[in-house]
């Protein structure tokens, strides 16, 4: 039975989310695709993970030292996003860009389940999971294009899902999510709903394929 991890990072709500309606409709087809499946959710701008600190270093899973009870609690809330991020077949990520980069409850997230020797590194369960990261944006940084420098949100993730982690990582990438709410720049809504669909076609398209470890093992 495939497993699902979604996770949404936005802060606008469903129906006001580009990043939203995408994700959700990857999980929709991919759960028509996988009826006996099972899609663990984690929306972290309603319910954020605490933001890696001194207590998350010195308290990794892997310890098996004596912790403060600070240092406990931070190890039990590592444990659980990595076995999340393990037990998954397949990964479902929102990632719109907040400020050039990716939401910081987003960051928190990552910063938690990077482990040497269970996420990254020699030994990692995880290499290979197909993951699906759709990052929204207001404009286009897109190659050729004059923000092209500025792009920090997908060069990260691919650096840091990909290369660390050794994820199986695609990205979709709705862009001009201004165009409907700024009057400045309404002229590109044309742009902005061809990118929207073309999104959600890449997201029906990546959902049906992303059978997840437990297909390819069966």
């Amino acid at each position: 039975m495939a497993t699902l991890l979604h996770i949404d990072s936005s802060v606008s709500p469903h129906g006001a989310s580009v990043s939203r309606f995408v994700t959700e409709t990857f999980r929709k087809v991919w759960e028509e695709q996988h009826p006996d499946g099972t899609v663990v959710y984690r929306d972290l701008a309603a319910c954020p993970v605490p933001h890696f600190t001194a207590d998350s270093c010195a308290a990794e899973p892997t310890h098996g030292r004596s912790h403060t009870p600070e240092q406990s609690f931070a190890a039990t809330i590592r444990r659980r996003l990595i076995e999340e991020l393990e037990d998954a077949d397949a990964i479902l990520i929102g990632a719109p860009m907040h400020n050039y980069t990716i939401p910081s409850t987003l960051k928190a997230w990552i910063d938690n389940v990077v482990l040497f020797g269970r996420t990254v590194g020699e030994g990692s369960m995880i290499t290979g999971t197909p993951t699906t990261v759709v990052t929204s944006r207001g404009l286009s940084y897109a190659p050729g294009t004059p923000d092209e420098g500025h792009e920090y949100v997908q060069n990260y993730l691919d650096v840091i899902l990909g290369h660390a982690m050794r994820l199986d990582v695609g990205f979709i990438v709705p862009e001009f999510t201004y165009a409907p709410h700024d009057p400045a720049v309404a002229a590109l809504l044309p742009l902005f709903e061809w990118s929207r669909d073309r999104a959600t076609k890449e997201a029906e398209a990546r959902a049906k394929t992303a059978g997840g470890r437990s297909t390819a093992d069966a």
